[in-house]
């Protein structure tokens, strides 16, 4: 009798619960699957849909690009997967994400998960489509037209070389990545949000804690309960709503002054005042979180990645210098710096370059499916979510050899003519491709004009573990010592 009811015990309390489990899981795979469409004759792609409801959500998050590739390199180019509460196809190879992203509007079309999309909002220009999208985009791409770049870069500078001043004072470390977050945001704050030096001062720790907690949750599950992720993400949200909106409150009571100087912001309040439509304060709000986040996130990313590189690299750093010193001997400025005199800097815009094949900030983009299509031999169902990856994408990209190195010169010669633009994608594609792109580059070689004119640095940890979340990061903030570059080479 003990003997029985010990089995029944331990059939009760282990095997029967892990065979509900294993049942539940299967179901959930047949549910999950449903999607697919009778009458298209290709399978789906394959892959695994992870567990019941949170799919391999908690997988992507806490592991990032190493589940990205573990998962490439067991089902290849194309496979599925379930993410942030929908079936998921995810997509890296030039052919294929050409397919993609020239299929805007015809096969796909953009579509972040719900848990970006509660939290920016349904106004931003990464969430409209068609004439919505085209009329927000042209007013956004006025304020990063070639003659607001140049008006652009005294402030840059500015910003900058105080940053590198302050760096150069610390003692016995810079934590490179924070500090780069809060240069890029003070830029952004200025350039594309214009908002004054006084006000940033003011406010600036209680909007960097605020972002960072939005950030931070951009990415979560769809549930909006009490302490949930989606909770805390539109909790921060409102708190940088309620300071951009003093600021929009601000600037449509102004008058225009005649000024030049038009930052993102402004361009967006003066576009719906044209439209003829009524002022929506919501949408001029969420636009410009969206600003915020494309112009400071993604570029403190990739200034932190720069430096790491180079650290790692420096007989880099002393091309770059020999390039900066090339052309003083021309008699070129590179003190006072304008777009002409950045664009003559080739080998610095090689090192741009070569960071944002191996750390795009962004590792990809979000699509909708349209109806079903074929790509790479599988079905995409309706209504599936597809990702397209951008670091899968360059980690696979035929016309880079030795792809683990980092070689600028790499982008000094011209790609063969017969090699596919979409091997190299930092900036994304086609009618979404970033706005930013033009901003970002000017800003990131003022940065490096001003570090390696000025500094000597040294990785304090070595190479760092790099994370996504939701852009890349080393996990340590890359402890670094700066010291001045005059008495290193005394």
């Amino acid at each position: 009798m003990a003997l029985s009811a010990l089995l029944a015990t331990f059939l009760c309390t282990i095997v029967l619960p892990v065979l509900l489990f294993l049942v539940a899981v299967k179901l959930w795979e047949v549910y999950t699957i449903r999607g697919r469409d009778p009458g298209c004759p290709s399978p789906l792609p394959p892959g695994s849909m992870g567990l019941p409801f949170i799919g391999e959500t908690l997988q992507l998050i806490l592991q990032r690009r190493k589940f990205l590739r573990m998962k490439r390199q067991k089902y290849g180019y194309v496979y599925r997967t379930h993410l942030f509460g929908s079936p998921t196809v995810r997509v890296s190879g030039a052919d294929n994400v050409r397919q993609i992203l020239l299929g805007e509007h015809k096969l796909v079309s953009a579509q972040w998960p719900a848990s970006v999309r509660a939290i920016l909002g349904s106004d931003t220009l990464s969430n409209l489509h068609g004439a919505q999208h085209k009329t927000k985009k042209k007013a956004m791409m006025r304020a990063f037209s070639r003659e607001a770049l140049e008006l652009y870069i005294p402030i840059i500078q500015e910003e900058v070389r105080a940053a590198v001043d302050g760096w150069l004072a610390t003692d016995p470390c810079t934590l490179v990545y924070p500090e780069m977050k809060r240069l890029m945001f003070r830029i952004a704050m200025r350039i594309l949000l214009g908002f004054e030096p006084e006000q940033i001062q003011r406010d600036q720790q209680q909007l960097v804690e605020a972002f960072e907690e939005m950030i931070k949750n951009l990415f979560s599950l769809p549930i909006e309960v009490p302490f949930s992720g989606l909770y805390r993400g539109l909790k921060a949200r409102n708190f940088i709503h309620s300071k951009i909106e003093e600021n929009i409150k601000k600037k449509v009571q102004e008058s225009d002054t005649g000024s030049n100087h038009r930052d993102a912001l402004q361009q967006l309040i003066d576009s719906s005042k044209q439209s003829g439509e009524p002022f929506s304060m919501q949408a001029i709000k969420e636009s410009a979180t969206e600003l915020l986040f494309g112009g400071h996130e993604t570029t403190a990313s990739t200034a932190t990645s720069l430096l790491m590189f180079l650290g790692l690299n420096p007989e880099a750093v002393d091309k770059l210098r020999q390039e900066l010193k090339d052309k003083e001997e021309q008699g070129i400025d590179i003190h006072s710096l304008n777009i002409e005199r950045l664009e003559q800097l080739k080998y610095t815009e090689c090192v741009i370059k070569e960071t944002l094949r191996l750390n795009p900030p962004v590792p990809g983009g979000f699509r909708v499916a349209l109806k079903t299509f074929k790509l790479g031999g599988y079905q995409i169902p309706k209504g599936w979510n597809v990702i397209y990856s951008i670091c899968d994408t360059h980690d696979v990209a035929e016309i880079f050899p030795n792809k683990e190195d980092f070689q600028p010169e790499r982008f000094m010669a011209k790609p063969p003519a017969d090699s596919s633009r979409f091997q190299y994608i930092p900036f994304g594609g086609g009618s979404r491709m970033c706005v930013g792109k033009e901003f970002a580059k000017v800003l990131l070689k003022v940065l490096l004009v001003e570090v390696v004119t000025k500094c000597h640095w040294t990785l304090l940890n070595g190479p760092p573990t790099m994370k996504t979340g939701p852009t890349v990061y080393p996990v340590d903030n890359l402890p670094t010592k700066f010291t001045s570059y005059a008495q290193n080479s005394v």
